[in-house]
């Protein structure tokens, strides 16, 4: 009975705390709540959303979350990336912190979650191949850019947007020396301390600095947070006008988010050398937003730079997770009060200092060295993206669609070759290699790709224009290994084809058809005996065979 049920809930699978699986889980814990604290806070403000919110995201959803999920070392609540496209999502539709607003945002988490829930369920999980890593390479840099820009006030103290740095910009003193000496101190503590609780530390002296030199009475501080757990909460119905404008947002959160989930995934379960069983974590990030959306958050993702920390720092199971948020627990019940000192400035400079990790141009040249379709679908993505914000969901919708286009007119046009010996005993382009014809009059093919409804006109085309450039051909040989699946389309553009060799006298051989294409073709009656057909199960019986087709 356990089984079965561990099927639905992995966390019957987790070990009995002991003292020593304590021990190394506290240790875990502590390291992963010192950094994911400050970020959440931080995290909220990129949602619009309140504060202390962040903190209620790193709390039920993380909870909730690693209790359903295959992998229990994954980090989930606030990130960057989710954040800025639920913050961006809902301009224009409610004021960022209003009722409105949390509302629209709870009903994004609710939406998102349900869909990572239904594709979990589902066993669907190849919908995450839509968005192809250069995608995914191309909005998260563009978000990580944008979202710097949306710090860059916060950090420097500006009154106003970035225009007013052009307009005689008013800068806060005391708020630019926290952001500059915040930024400075996470870049050196990263570079050189990185086991140091960088975040923390800045953030704890930032926040006892703007308290006793007074600054946290007029400046800008984080303020006053509420004390206590999050209350249940559903939000009220926006109406189908507003509903419908949260739908593209929430299926790109989705999959933005799962993508981010499935990073952190494949390395825990590569250190584990365990199958990763993707359905299962989807459904664990689905109801983990579904959590955030009942208890008032934003809809959560997974952090790769807190798994990382999770899983290097020595964490075993997901009772990790487990004790980091009843961290989160103390400091909700007991510590809010010690933020509200801290500088906004300090805030931004966690958020800079963290999303500054995503911004590698260099990516961008490795992917136009291995493909430049893939590389401008990128560069598309990424231009989308800044162009279209606030609404930034759009980059990512254009890149799946660029990416669907190409993969359909890969797929409209596969590669047809006509086939020559190689010296080394392989059967090649025989143009691209000037190698020989295998035997006088002899058209000899093979396309690498399904014999279906796209690729057919494709097949047929490449056949008749050859023989009609070539009318002395009298034996034509397809080298049919690489076709796996044929349709109803394949077998009529065959049989058609059939009936013009013999028509024209031409003999088809066929070579290393596999079984199921073999199976199908024979149901049809397409491979009906005639002295014009002969088939060969392998292409070294074939090119024996063919050797002598021009004796006869």
């Amino acid at each position: 009975m356990k089984t079965d049920l561990s099927r639905w809930l992995p966390f019957l699978r987790w070990p009995r705390l002991d003292a020593a699986l304590l021990r190394s889980e506290t240790v875990a814990a502590i390291t992963v709540a010192v950094v994911m604290i400050p970020q959440s806070v931080a995290y909220a403000s990129l949602a619009g959303m309140p504060l202390v919110t962040g903190l209620y995201a790193a709390f039920l959803p993380a909870l909730i979350s690693v209790l359903f999920s295959g992998s229990t070392r994954l980090s989930v609540g606030p990130s960057a990336l989710t954040s800025v496209l639920v913050g961006t999502s809902l301009i224009g539709l409610a004021e960022p912190m209003s009722g409105n607003w949390i509302a629209l945002v709870a009903w994004l988490a609710l939406l998102s979650g349900g869909i990572q829930l239904a594709i979990g369920a589902m066993r669907a999980d190849w919908v995450l191949n839509l968005v192809s890593s250069p995608v995914l390479a191309g909005f998260s840099q563009a978000a990580a850019l944008l979202i710097i820009a949306s710090q860059v006030p916060a950090l420097i103290g500006l009154h106003g947007g970035l225009a007013e740095l052009l307009n005689a910009p008013s800068l806060d003193a005391m708020a630019l020396a926290f952001g500059i000496a915040n930024v400075v101190f996470f870049l050196a503590a990263k570079r050189w301390l990185p086991s140091l609780p960088a975040v923390l530390i800045g953030i704890a002296v930032s926040g006892l600095v703007a308290w006793l030199s007074g600054y946290s009475a007029h400046g800008a501080v984080v303020g006053a947070l509420p004390a206590g757990l999050p209350s249940p909460y559903w939000p009220a119905w926006p109406g189908w006008t507003q509903m419908g404008a949260l739908v593209v947002p929430a299926l790109v959160i989705a999959l933005v988010s799962s993508l981010e989930m499935a990073s952190s995934a494949k390395i825990e379960s590569q250190h584990d050398g365990k199958r990763w069983d993707a359905g299962q974590d989807l459904i664990g990030q689905g109801a983990g937003k579904i959590a955030a959306a009942l208890s008032g958050s934003f809809p959560t993702s997974t952090s790769f730079s807190r798994s990382a920390i999770t899983l290097y720092s020595g964490a075993r199971t997901g009772w990790a997770t487990v004790l980091s948020t009843a961290i989160v627990v103390v400091v909700l019940l007991v510590l809010t009060p010690a933020l509200q000192h801290v500088p906004r400035a300090a805030l931004a400079a966690v958020v800079v200092v963290a999303v500054a990790g995503l911004v590698k141009p260099r990516t961008l040249q490795q992917l136009w060295r291995i493909d430049r379709v893939e590389a401008s679908t990128a560069l598309v993505t990424f231009a989308v993206t800044i162009i279209t914000a606030p609404r930034i969901y759009w980059g990512v919708m254009t890149g799946v669609l660029i990416g669907l286009a190409h993969f359909l007119y890969l797929r409209l046009h596969p590669r047809i070759i006509e086939t020559g010996l190689h010296p080394d005993g392989s059967l090649r382009d025989r143009h691209l290699w000037s190698l020989p014809l295998l035997a006088p009059h002899l058209y000899a093919l093979r396309m690498d790709g399904e014999l279906d409804f796209a690729s057919a006109s494709s097949f047929e085309r490449a056949i008749v224009d050859h023989l009609a450039a070539h009318p002395d051909v009298r034996h034509v040989c397809l080298f049919a290994q690489p076709i796996n699946r044929i349709d109803t389309t394949g077998v009529e553009v065959f049989l058609r084809l059939r009936k013009m060799f013999e028509s024209q006298g031409i003999k088809l051989h066929i070579s290393g058809i596999k079984l199921p294409v073999e199976r199908v073709l024979e149901r049809s009656g397409a491979l009906y005996a005639s002295p014009l057909l002969a088939m060969y199960r392998t292409d070294a019986e074939a090119l024996v065979a063919l050797a002598h087709v021009g004796e006869h």
